[in-house]
């Protein structure tokens, strides 16, 4: 009988042509439903990736779940029993076992806590404080610090810092991902004052990114030597997280105008378009850099019928307004920091004449990023940019400031 139908209700139903269903209690238990309901999801992971879930850090966190998950079904006979009749796959047969210190008495949540989960999820597709290999190495790397041999050397940069801090003379600002890190920056990481000291020549890492090892100093007397996205990571990561900018040297890249002044213009960076070989090949870091005193927008209207375009559309990647400024002097300064890197092309223009541009860079934005910091607090003076290490460098040596 249904479950809330008398005998009558059935007869009517039955004579409507409505079957009547009943409905059948489970005879597993909570524990089995469990078991299958895990297993079914083992199961679909392999018929995702074509093979079993395996063990070992570089995995993805759910399947080193599903890995420990299967050993301890496939080590008890009434797991094992209950699965046979579900296991399309084969897949309880043989394989490898868990990694030591990982028991069979676990549960789920306290596994999650060893394979590095902060908290305990609500569903195991639900893991929001997961912290990948590659974090847990960042973290590691930020710890791993040691005692500074030339400190004596650094500590008047930090005093000089704080002193600058507490007269308002430097800010600190939150930390974004865009945000570059750089050579004699200084930054607040774990409530501590970091200065990057040097770093090597940035290199493509394993996933294709740039990356290059630093020297850290904190202002403690300790020092690490970690790479370059590691610091990036704990920084966003850290609430406190901030870099301390430089000294503001006036109103020339003021974020706004004083009162009763007029704007002069926008330094843009323009990214091109063009399929032309030449810049096809290196779009991601070739810069149109030049400076105008009225809309930017405007000025590229007409981009494609311009060789100063390269005869292409272009897109603007980034625009810095200035104040009271000269604007051909400016631009003069900047395509002399970036000359070296200068791209040498020649463009037909719409007569079949050829034109050489002039404003066209292969330089990173982040560099370009830095150059209009340092134009704007004042100690771009003896920096050129050297293409071999991609990144700002003094003309002449000079002792820490």
């Amino acid at each position: 009988m249904a479950k809330g139908f008398t005998d009558e209700d059935d007869a009517l139903l039955e004579e409507l042509g409505v079957e009547v269903e009943t409905k059948k209690e489970s005879s597993r238990t909570p524990r089995e439903e469990r078991v299958i309901a895990g297993f079914e999801e083992i199961q679909r992971f392999v018929e995702q990736r074509s093979r079993a879930p395996q063990h070992g850090e570089d995995r993805d966190i759910f399947e080193r779940l599903y890995a420990v998950r299967l050993d301890r079904l496939r080590e008890q006979a009434d797991c094992r029993n209950l699965l046979a009749p579900l296991d399309h796959h084969g897949i309880l047969a043989g394989a490898e076992s868990a990694p030591t210190g990982i028991g069979d008495e676990l549960d789920d949540d306290e596994l999650l806590a060893q394979l590095g989960v902060d908290s305990e999820p609500t569903d195991i597709t639900d893991l929001r404080h997961v912290r990948s290999a590659a974090e847990k190495r960042a973290a590691e790397e930020i710890a791993n610090r040691q005692q500074c041999g030339d400190f004596n050397k650094f500590k008047p940069l930090f005093e000089q810092v704080q002193k600058e801090l507490n007269a308002g003379l430097r800010q600190t600002r939150r930390f974004e991902r865009k945000s570059e890190i750089a050579p004699g920056r200084f930054y607040i990481l774990g409530g501590q004052k970091a200065y990057v000291a040097t770093m090597e020549q940035p290199t493509p890492n394993e996933h294709g990114n740039i990356d290059a090892r630093l020297r850290v100093i904190f202002d403690n007397g300790t020092e690490s030597n970690l790479l370059m996205r590691s610091l990036q990571k704990a920084l966003q990561q850290d609430p406190g997280g901030r870099r301390i900018v430089e000294p503001s040297a006036g109103p020339l890249f003021a974020d706004q105008n004083e009162e009763g002044e007029e704007a002069s213009g926008i330094v843009y960076v323009l990214r091109s378009k063009s399929d032309h070989p030449a810049v096809a090949a290196h779009r991601d870091v070739l810069h149109k850099i030049g400076v105008t005193g009225g809309d930017v927008a405007r000025r590229l209207a007409n981009a494609k019928l311009d060789p100063t375009f390269l005869m292409a559309d272009v897109e603007v990647v980034a625009t810095y307004e200035l104040f009271n400024i000269n604007r051909a002097r400016l631009e003069n300064l900047i395509h002399r920091i970036f000359g070296a890197a200068r791209l040498d092309i020649e463009i037909k223009d719409r007569f079949g004449q050829p034109v050489i541009p002039r404003e066209w860079f292969l330089v990173p934005l982040f560099v370009v990023d830095e150059a209009i910091e340092k134009i704007r607090d004042g100690t771009i003076t003896g920096y050129t940019y050297d293409p071999k290490t991609a990144s700002l460098t003094r003309a002449v040596s000079e002792d820490f400031r």
